[in-house]
């Protein structure tokens, strides 16, 4: 259980830094390279664990990866020329992985057994399970398929009509990876906008995909082209030091190369409304991702409420944002956040329970939390429970707290962000 101590920052942050690469995007340029014909070039992309835990995978599946800090170069040959793996698919800790990997596993002609660590064994399959089961995929797994190890024989699918019944960008995904690999014409209806990363993926390889109000549809049998990719600044990664600027006094931050996906841009929504003192420059047009430069300072924060199709923007930057809602004046609400119980850990009761120790004014809620803000925070042993995006939060955390702060698990960071205490550290010198 690794350990590491943090103090308070009493001179504030100051300089600039550009976050790595967006994880999303980062694993779905490996899994389209993968299944596309023709060589693809990713830069930027994302060396965390979770990223490297699906260019694993697919190297099992027989693709040629090539690696280094610059760049990724995957070799594809096509859906139909993936190989039976000899072993075990082992995605580590990522949900990404596994529920993305399965909707491409759904189409293929072999068998295949995923798996990954303790925290994946408790997180929900069943609704990636369900719909590819609907198009003909045979997949088991514990409790029927609720949980991995999941076994599945692909191959014969038929194109469905289906209506997730949670805003989930990963089930979506699985969906349509299968979609690209059966039948006929695949429909997803989703009840609110998710992340549309896979969306824009499929027309950067050359692909067609068309979206009329929140009903997806792709059209089965396409081939893919490899092509260049250059991944953008993470949005849930650069969240950490949004709000490290605006709670840390005399700060000033400027972040360069972030992803400002529309679907995304919660987080820079809530801190607007919060009152944060920030600047946002957009970078020339691109029809892949559209990027920008963020400054955000110090700033004299208020409550807010937090609910509806917004969440779906921002579900990972919750943590953070439960942070920041302790430093702003009066009550900050967020409500529809269940998807928070099954990330990680339960993010819900973990996000209290350590904000607790810490002296934070806040309660668990069925489906968020309540935050009463304008509370000093005293340093105490905390525990990132093994979740990057805790860890992560509590290390900002650790900036105004009075005393000292330990933090257990901080290995866990390393999953997004393995330079995150590295760029902290320039940022207070």
């Amino acid at each position: 259980m690794e350990l590491l101590t943090l103090r308070s920052n009493r001179n504030g942050l100051k300089g600039e830094i550009e976050v790595p690469g967006d994880k999303s995007i980062s694993h779905r340029s490996i899994m389209f390279g993968s299944i596309a014909n023709g060589m693809t070039t990713v830069t930027n992309f994302l060396l965390g664990e979770d990223c490297l835990s699906t260019i694993s995978c697919f190297r099992k599946l027989g693709v040629l990866i090539e690696q280094d800090t610059q760049k990724v170069v995957i070799y594809g040959k096509g859906m139909s020329e993936l190989q039976e793996p000899k072993d075990i698919l082992d995605v580590g800790n990522s949900g990404t992985t596994i529920r993305l990997l399965t909707g491409i596993l759904a189409g293929l002609h072999f068998h295949s057994t995923l798996i990954g660590d303790s925290s994946i064994g408790k997180r929900p399959m069943t609704r990636v399970v369900t719909p590819l089961r609907e198009m003909g995929a045979k997949i088991d797994g514990r409790e029927e398929g609720k949980y991995t190890p999941l076994s599945v024989r692909g191959g014969n699918l038929q194109s469905i009509t289906y209506r997730l019944p949670v805003a989930s960008a990963q089930v979506k995904s699985a969906i349509l990876f299968a979609g690209l690999n059966a039948d006929g014409i695949t429909t997803v209806i989703e009840p609110v906008p998710t992340r549309d990363h896979t969306e824009r993926m499929i027309q950067r390889f050359g692909g067609k995909i068309s979206r009329h109000e929140n009903e997806i549809q792709v059209e089965g049998g396409q081939k893919l082209l490899g092509t260049e990719i250059h991944v953008p600044g993470d949005i849930s990664s650069a969240a950490f030091f949004l709000v490290a600027g605006c709670i840390v006094s005399n700060s000033s931050i400027t972040l360069k190369n972030v992803g400002l996906n529309p679907t995304r841009t919660g987080i820079i929504d809530v801190l607007q409304n919060m009152g944060a003192s920030m600047d946002i420059q957009i970078d020339a047009a691109d029809d892949f991702e559209p990027t920008g430069t963020i400054n955000v300072m110090s700033s004299k924060l208020k409550g807010t409420v937090i609910e509806g199709e917004i969440i779906p923007k921002l579900i990972d930057e919750i943590p953070i944002i439960a942070l920041l809602a302790t430093q702003a004046e009066g009550v900050t609400v967020i409500k529809d956040a269940h998807e928070l119980k099954v990330k990680e850990t339960n993010r819900i009761d973990t996000v209290v329970m350590e904000l607790k120790k810490l002296g934070a004014d806040i309660q668990a809620t069925d489906d968020g939390m309540i935050i009463t803000g304008g509370t000093k925070l005293t340093g105490a042993k905390v525990n990132s429970h093994g979740d990057h995006r805790i860890g992560m939060m509590l290390a900002v955390a650790s900036q105004i707290c009075e005393g000292e702060m330990i933090l257990e698990n901080v290995n866990a960071i390393a999953v997004s962000y393995p330079a995150f205490f590295e760029h902290l550290h320039i940022l207070s010198n």
